[in-house]
């Protein structure tokens, strides 16, 4: 018996790791590339013949008609950060809201909320396009940051589920020290939902750092200087100027994820907790 599961287990390592070196292959392709001296698509070789870091310098510093990628990331990061505020301050209001206040309706909407969020939500892009357009909010930075902020509401859910494993007995010991909802929330919830507050941040952020889809169907004047980093990369990718910005495309697309990838590595130990804090209970 011991034998057969060891052989069993050398077979699903050595799954495992094929699996896995078939997954990591497209990464370190566009590393590899990122750092060609070859300007198009070299199909010929996997890893370059001649190295080089001309398309860091040209992304960054050498802006053209067809990469401003400076602003490109100013762009996305300042509709990533106000998006990671208002999301993670609604959510969180909303979330406490659910969890420790009791008012007519709540189950309800609760019920309500659950079978919304099983809709993806592409299904009210067109709606939403259209909604924004008559308010002429479409082609704007402020636009896009009402819908990622809007849209992230029923990702309460998550925060209550965290919330919930928290002792009612700790409220109610506020509350007879005298303690109102907004004392109890401050002093006693939020120390307590580190963990969910770092997941959601960082959730939130995500959201309009590596979004396309929303972003191409709202930001569709034509004009780059306006574009986040997934429109202006995509753009790269034209039958027209692949060949000569392939390698710039993916240098690119290696920056943008060096720092939600920091990011991320920094708050991990507490992003683990909330995720597997608010999967406890919903």
């Amino acid at each position: 018996m011991k034998i057969k599961k060891i052989i069993i287990s050398c077979l699903l390592h050595i799954l495992l790791a094929f699996i896995t070196f078939v997954w990591i292959i497209p990464i370190i392709w566009l590393v590899v590339t990122a750092f060609s001296g070859y300007k198009g698509i070299d199909i010929s070789h996997f890893f370059p013949e001649t190295w080089s870091v001309k398309n860091f310098s040209t992304i960054l510093f050498k802006p053209d008609s067809v990469v401003q990628y400076v602003t490109w990331f100013k762009n996305t990061f300042i509709i990533a950060v106000f998006t990671c505020i208002i999301s993670t301050v609604f959510i969180f209001m909303v979330g406490y809201a659910f969890c420790c206040l009791r008012f007519p309706g709540r189950k309800q909407l609760m019920v309500f909320s659950v079978v919304l969020n099983m809709f993806p939500g592409v299904l009210s892009m067109i709606a939403v396009y259209f909604v924004l357009k008559s308010l002429g909010l479409t082609n704007s930075h402020i636009g896009m940051i009402i819908v990622y902020s809007a849209g992230s509401g029923l990702g309460f859910l998550i925060v209550k589920g965290f919330m919930d494993t928290i002792p009612v007995s700790l409220r109610e010991s506020a509350r007879l020290e005298g303690a109102n909802e907004l004392q109890i929330m401050l002093n006693i919830i939020i120390p307590i939902c580190k963990p969910i507050i770092v997941y959601q941040v960082i959730a939130s952020f995500l959201v309009p750092w590596g979004d396309f889809v929303l972003a191409k169907l709202m930001l569709n004047s034509g004009l780059s200087k306006d574009w986040t980093i997934a429109i202006g990369l995509y753009n790269m990718l034209d039958k027209s100027l692949i060949n000569k910005y392939f390698s710039i495309f993916c240098a690119g697309g290696l920056l943008v994820s060096i720092p939600i990838s920091i990011l991320f590595l920094l708050m991990q130990k507490f992003y683990i907790e909330g995720v597997s804090g608010g999967a406890i209970k919903g």
